[in-house]
């Protein structure tokens, strides 16, 4: 199989991997399906390429007619072959990261390559930042990354981890000195793995339970993060003692993950209390068997002896003590010289008695001090300039995983508590049908019920299966920090937040179970952040006077005093983008920030904006720094909180060396914005005045067409293959909310995987031409303004590249075949036009703003990559858009055909790598 790529010098060793794999994966091709096969595969790859360079309708016509008359097990082949093309193309592109970032790395001090730690430390020195400011930064600097289970990654997990070993492989190969024979080897077992990818099947064969999805999001932390974040916290201490030598540094912990799998209960009902009890036990297995290894390898290295150094009586004194207390008779280490092993014996002991007796750990801050006597006790004979940095990486692990390993965020629907809180309240005859009530009503009574130290929950009585399920929630949740410690389970998110008693009525169930307890004397004690979820347009725009509301609130108050007065706010981007377009959701979504910053600010409170960005581009996605880089510049201060879902996990985490860079690119972004030496970030009153003036039109054009054409949901249904994506079995939530056509209902993450696929892409960009022309039309000033704007405001600038990225990926002649798919041609004509005209009008000012004679000029890597797969994810739109219109003909529909929809289905999504 040939492949063509643009020549790029940086990319030439990509070129060389891409072109091997492509020859690789032909003679596979061969073997199976014999020269007819790779022929016919050629034959339509060079008509797309064609196609790509320049148009022709005659070639165009060939084409989907060479596509009508495949038979079904050629089509299957086909199929098959082009998706398997891109994961090879996919594990090329992830050793092509590590590749360059090793370059770097060879090289001088000079060329730190951008976005490093080592840059932001060396920004840091070039601007005379004052130590005592960087060290007030790393005290208040916070980045916690949440994985999520959302239905995005529709590729299997045998067939990423197929992908690492290939990107593995290719890896060693880039060694110089690798001899003959090595490199034969290498070259064997490379085709082995292509071999057994297109011998995988690409598609489950059912949908994956919340477990699985626990599992799954297990095997990052497994595989990369446990040993990648103390390594970044490592690498900013190494740099700050190098450039910073005068100073003494210790870096606090400032990188988490945390998780919502088996915590999401919004919208799937498989999210039961007793999947997350089982959640939280998985969690704290794989730490302590993390903490196991861990502690095998140090009792390897630390052989010291008495005879030879002197060690602290600290450790000493007390080792024959903990040895009879702890371990089983005949269990003591031999050797009675050498103490470090003794003592981490009995910290082996203790940690596998966690849970089974007494002799257990009760908390991980007693597992740390137990290390930190070890330490102590090797300053007394190591030299002080040469630390012993395996004891110090597994201190870091402790204080960051604890023994709970991530921190599980609860989430559900502020419409169940409030079913909930009606139900308890009826029972105790305190209202008989609370939702009927005003706001202003609702208010007044749960801070009275919030006041009053009795309970509200009748001991007898029986509840709804409903209400004794969110009872048993927040019982589960007093358990698990009972069990777990009280950093498991530290946030409940409130979904589709519209008023202060959405908040308020959590806090009241909470009380229930005795999470937020009110004392006779008056006191109180809170343990657990409750935080809003703002999604939709009239939400972010409504949330400062909610908060404020809250804030002002005694009750309200006395609960945040107890979480130190932090305030955590997450910030939908999907159902904003979905609600009011990506233009207007962007600025809606940075000016709610802004002004809930303020006015936090004046009543003290600190905040955490949790960004709910997926990972596709119509959802806020995109490289980690580029969010971060994207917010107000004053709001980072506050701690940052952001989720990682479907397709970015296995693109950022899968690969050790990936995972670091990614993470790297953050950190540096957040530690040179933090300390104020991050330029061109300060907007002014007329780039306001302008993204206003945008933000308004830009809404008025995208709802005229969602919300006001009748014949929209209709073509949206018919013109993507939204019912075919539904059977994609990706994920454990259902599609909707509820079994309906309605937009309302519909979840934002089909929205966006079925405008991909059809390469509309239509809620990454619509609208946004409009907003933008028709400033710029106002005055010749305003388009310099918009240029202004681009050059030196990096909302702006992101917002602009992002738009250029889903231009980039969306393609107009793909996505009129599949307008094709309409029943009616009127509409779908009519329909189509309108988005054909905003495209080029989007992509027209675009252009100008950025000065790029081509959309992603700027950005050289991601335009080779785009151009190179192109010509392969087009014959699989065209294939689907053939079986779909099969499809949906039949009465009975096809297993057979429909099996295949679904392989194209997921070879478009490995082509595009933006999916939902």
């Amino acid at each position: 199989m040939t492949t063509d790529m643009q020549v790029n010098d940086s990319r030439l060793p990509l070129r060389r991997d891409v072109k091997m794999l492509g020859q690789i994966l032909g003679d596979i091709l061969v073997y199976h399906g014999g020269t007819e096969l790779l022929e016919k595969v050629e034959q339509i790859r060079a008509m797309c390429k064609t196609l790509r360079n320049e148009f022709h309708r005659d070639t165009y016509e060939q084409l989907k007619q060479e596509i009508s008359g495949l038979s079904s097990p050629m089509r299957k082949q086909v199929i098959r072959a082009f998706s398997v093309y891109f994961h090879l193309i996919n594990a090329a592109e992830q050793n092509h990261r590590i590749r360059r970032r090793r370059d770097y790395l060879l090289e001088s001090e000079a060329n730190a390559q951008p976005y490093s730690i080592e840059s932001a430390i060396i920004s840091l020195k070039e601007n005379e930042v004052n130590p005592d400011i960087i060290r007030n930064v790393l005290n208040t600097l916070s980045l916690e990354l949440v994985i999520t289970a959302h239905p995005t990654e529709a590729t299997k997990r045998s067939i990423l981890e197929i992908q690492k070993r290939i990107s593995d492989i290719l890896k060693m190969k880039d060694n110089p000195f690798l001899s003959k024979k090595e490199r034969e080897k290498l070259d064997q077992s490379l085709f082995n793995e292509v071999t057994v990818l297109w011998q995988t099947d690409e598609l489950r064969h059912r949908k994956p339970t919340v477990i699985d999805e626990v599992r799954n999001g297990l095997y990052f932390f497994d595989q990369t993060l446990f040993d990648v974040l103390p390594e970044i916290h490592q690498e900013v201490e190494d740099n700050l003692h190098e450039h910073f030598p005068d100073m003494e540094w210790m870096v606090p912990d400032f990188l988490h993950f945390g998780s919502w799998i088996g915590g999401d209960r919004d919208g799937n009902p498989n999210v039961t209390p007793e999947i997350t009890w089982e959640t939280l036990e998985k969690q704290r297995h794989l730490v302590l068997k993390k903490y196991k290894a861990a502690l095998i390898d140090l009792m390897k290295r630390f052989s010291h002896s008495t005879a030879r150094v002197k060690m602290s009586p600290e450790l000493l004194e007390n080792l024959d003590k903990e040895e009879k207390t702890f371990l089983p008779a005949g269990k003591t280490w031999p050797i009675e010289g050498e103490a470090y092993r003794r003592k981490i014996a009995v910290i082996l002991e203790r940690l596998k008695q966690i849970g089974q007796s007494p002799a257990g750990y009760r908390t991980s801050e007693e597992m740390l001090e137990d290390l930190l006597v070890i330490k102590r006790s090797t300053k007394l004979h190591h030299p002080a300039n040469h630390e012993l940095k395996t004891l110090k990486k597994l201190i870091r692990q402790v204080g960051l995983f604890g023994f709970h390993l991530a921190t599980l965020d609860i989430r559900n629907h502020s419409g169940e508590h409030e079913a909930a809180i009606a139900e308890i309240l009826k029972k105790v005859q305190i209202a008989e049908d609370y939702a009927l009530l005003s706001e202003e009503a609702k208010q007044v009574l749960l801070q009275k019920v919030l006041q009053d130290p009795r309970p509200l929950l009748l001991l007898h009585e029986e509840y709804s299966d409903e209400t004794k399920q969110m009872i048993d929630v927040f019982q589960l949740i007093k358990n698990a920090h009972e069990e777990f410690g009280k950093r498991s389970i530290a946030v409940y998110l409130v979904s589709m937040t519209q008023s202060v008693s959405d908040l308020l009525e959590v806090l009241v169930l909470a009380k229930e179970a005795g999470i937020y307890r009110l004392h006779a004397d008056g006191s109180v004690e809170s343990d657990l952040n409750v935080a809003p979820l703002l999604e939709t347009i009239d939400d972010l725009t409504a949330g400062p006077a909610i908060m404020e509301t809250l804030f002002e609130m005694p009750v309200y108050r006395e609960h945040l005093k107890k979480r130190g007065l932090q305030q955590e706010i997450m910030l939908g981007y999907s159902d904003g983008s979905k609600d009011g377009g990506t233009m207007t959701a962007n600025w809606k979504l940075y000016k709610a920030q802004l002004e809930i910053h303020q006015m936090a600010k004046k009543h003290d409170i600190g905040l955490k904006f949790f960004h709910g960005r997926g990972g596709s581009l119509g959802r806020g996605g995109g490289p980690l720094n580029r969010s971060i880089l994207s917010q107000p510049a004053e709001t980072l201060g506050d701690g940052v909180k952001i989720t990682e879902q479907g397709e970015v996990l296995s693109a950022r985490y899968l690969v050790e060396e990936i995972a670091y860079r990614s993470l790297e690119q953050a950190t540096s972004t957040l530690i040179t914005s933090t300390a104020g030496v991050t330029q061109g970030r300060i907007r002014n009153e007329r780039w306001v005045n302008a993204i206003e003036d945008i933000s308004a039109v830009s809404l008025k054009k995208y709802q005229s067409l969602v919300f006001e054409d009748p014949d929209f949901l209709t073509y949206f249904h018919e013109a993507t293959p939204l019912r075919e994506v539904a059977e994609l079995k990706i994920g454990s939530r259902p599609s909707s909310r509820k079994d309906s056509r309605s937009f309302e209902n519909l979840r934002a993450i089909p929205w966006v995987f079925a405008w991909t696929q059809s390469r509309q892409l239509l809620p990454a960009w619509y609208a946004a031409g409009t907003g933008l022309q028709a400033f710029a039309d106002k005055s010749e000033e305003n388009m310099e303004i918009l240029k202004e704007m681009y050059e030196h405001w990096t909302f702006f600038r992101s917002t602009i590249d992002n738009l250029q990225m889903a231009l980039m990926k969306a393609d107009i002649t793909t996505a009129k075949e599949y307008s094709s798919l309409v029943e009616d041609a009127e509409v779908a004509e009519r329909i189509f036009e309108n988005i054909h005209d905003e495209f080029k009008r989007t992509k027209n000012i675009l252009l100008k703003i950025s000065g790029d004679e081509e959309l992603l000029d700027h950005s050289p890597n991601i335009q080779d990559s785009v151009h190179l797969r192109n010509p392969y994810v087009d014959p699989l739109n065209f294939i689907q858009i053939e079986l779909i219109r099969e499809l949906r003909k039949m009465d009975d529909p096809d297993e057979e055909l429909f099996t295949q929809v679904l392989l194209t289905i997921s070879g478009v999504a490995a082509g595009l790598r933006n999916t939902g």
